[in-house]
């Protein structure tokens, strides 16, 4: 096989070709923008790594092209379990109901992840160089020189922008004299894959101080090809070395399947360690260097906040780059990615730190809480809410600079500017459809107030319509979620992220334009 030829210049240069990376390429490819990939592996990850991926997230690998390869290998799942040794103190439930678009979570490995993405990248617009390295980091007003390693050896590339998505070890970080701020937790964790025929459904599974491992905490997730994802605290003063031994690992795993009834045999196929950590940048841009994914910020585990943030970067971040380089927006847009990625990553901080301090106590006072939490939650319900790791959920960029107005009165807060714009049911005229197959691709206006039974979809200069009158909102969730009233005119716009820039109570879309231009965006 030819090996990879680097071009010389580029419009973006992607450091890391993990699924952060490798959505951001496709992204961009969507908006009409090339760009590189440069990855020092030579193909996708192995092991489980990042395995829940929220409802926000499959929306974004939706816009990526990579929906129909994700349903058709994920596992979805609403709500889960937890024990306090061997009885059950919690059975929560995620928001769901069968009209939406997505499950709240599924489970899929990571490598999936990689590789389907991979697979709908338009290779006219996005290249891959697997087995590439950055070496070196340079930039000047107009542009960043990167150096690469790979196996024709060194190379310099010129790249317009550089997206540093490479990892909590990030190469671009170090190269620019940059650190994580933050917390670090003692508590470690080692996670492994097995595989192992079940019958059990999918959900979430945790175990405080279990028979099977005392003074453990432990978690158990299906995920696709009969895999059992297990994650177990190690006890304090435990080697970390040997702790990753097959000696060690077996006999805790069989010990905990034994307890749990599961008879089938099983075999080890990937063991690592983890400990949470609580870090980010204080700033996600350095003039054309762009921070995405862990290599700006790592969350724990809890809560399956890490990844699922990291494709959310990638989600704010590509339309807002490409909208820059194509001349439709000042460069100060890319200012907005860090005032809103960084609210966002304080608040998925504040409940991974929660979410930890539960699962790992830090300290006896903490354990002590905790026990007592547990204790109580087996005869009072009103407790147990204090056991519920709040899952990931999109952040509402609450004070963004970019928000634009709320003219008139509205029934509801939940589409307010900022804020996710909400699914609903509509009715087409080639049958139902959900809203949110109309976003991430540009900017888009809804139209309340016509008559009619069937929704429609329309293209005007700046944006792409989509006409809801009241008989197509197949269940009433439109108008009710976006806060419009019965017989009620209002345009609301959404970005191309999927979020909601304005509303107003008339449809009058050069309001729109002219608010978008103030902060520097042409629709």
């Amino acid at each position: 096989m030819d090996a990879f030829v680097l071009p010389q210049r580029v419009p973006v240069l992607i450091a890391g070709g993990g699924p952060v990376g490798l959505t951001c390429a496709a992204l961009l490819a969507s908006y009409g923008v090339d760009s590189l990939v440069v990855e020092a592996d030579p193909s996708f990850c192995t092991g489980s790594r990042a395995i829940c991926i929220s409802r926000r997230s499959l929306e974004i690998l939706a816009w990526a092209g990579a929906e129909a390869a994700m349903r058709a290998r994920s596992l979805p799942w609403t709500g889960g379990r937890s024990y306090w040794r061997d009885q059950e103190v919690l059975h929560f439930q995620m928001p769901h109901e069968p009209a939406q678009r997505f499950a709240p979570m599924v489970n899929i490995q990571q490598f999936y992840v990689e590789r389907f993405v991979d697979e709908a990248l338009d290779r006219r617009r996005a290249q891959v160089a697997w087995s590439h390295r950055v070496t070196s980091v340079r930039q000047d007003g107009e542009g960043v020189e990167v150096g690469i390693s790979g196996p024709a050896g060194e190379a310099t590339v010129r790249a317009g922008w550089l997206l540093a998505c490479d990892g909590g070890r990030s190469t671009v970080r170090e190269q620019l004299g940059l650190a994580l701020q933050g917390t670090q937790y003692e508590g470690r964790y080692v996670i492994a894959d097995i595989e192992q025929k079940t019958q059990r459904p999918v959900e979430r599974l945790a175990w405080f101080d279990p028979p099977s491992n005392p003074g453990s905490t432990l978690l158990m997730h299906r995920q696709p090809d009969d895999v059992w994802r297990i994650d177990y605290q190690l006890r304090d003063g435990e080697d970390a070395q040997a702790a990753l031994e097959a000696s060690s690992i077996v006999p805790r795993i069989q010990s905990h399947l034994d307890m749990i009834g599961e008879r089938e045999p099983w075999r080890m196929l990937w063991s690592s360690m983890y400990n949470a950590k609580c870090l980010t940048l204080p700033d996600y841009r350095q003039g054309r260097v762009l921070f995405a994914g862990d290599a700006a910020h790592l969350v724990p585990i809890f809560g399956v906040r890490g990844l699922n943030s990291g494709l959310d970067d990638a989600g704010n971040l590509a339309w807002k780059l490409a909208a820059v380089l194509q001349g439709r927006a000042d460069v100060g847009l890319l200012d907005t990615y860090t005032a809103e990625r960084l609210h966002a990553t304080h608040e998925n901080l504040a409940y991974g730190a929660k979410s930890t301090e539960f699962m790992a106590p830090p300290d006896f006072a903490f354990t002590l809480m905790r026990d007592a939490v547990l204790r109580l939650s087996l005869d009072e319900p009103r407790v147990r809410t204090l056991v519920n790791p709040r899952q990931s959920a999109p952040i509402a960029y609450t004070g963004s600079p970019l928000n634009g107005p709320e003219e008139g009165r509205w029934t509801s807060d939940l589409a307010a500017p900022g804020r996710p714009a909400p699914e609903a049911l509509l009715r087409g005229p080639q049958g139902d459809f959900h809203l949110t197959q109309s976003f991430g691709r540009g900017f888009v206006g809804l139209v309340f107030g016509e008559a009619g039974e069937t929704a429609r979809v329309e293209e005007v200069p700046g944006f792409g319509l989509v006409h809801l009158p009241e008989g197509a909102d197949a269940l009433g969730q439109a108008r009710q979620r976006y806060g419009v009233g019965p017989g009620r005119e209002a345009l609301v716009v959404v970005r191309p992220d999927g979020y909601v820039f304005g509303r107003w109570d008339r449809v009058d879309l050069e309001a729109a334009r002219a608010e978008l231009r103030q902060r520097g965006v042409q629709a």
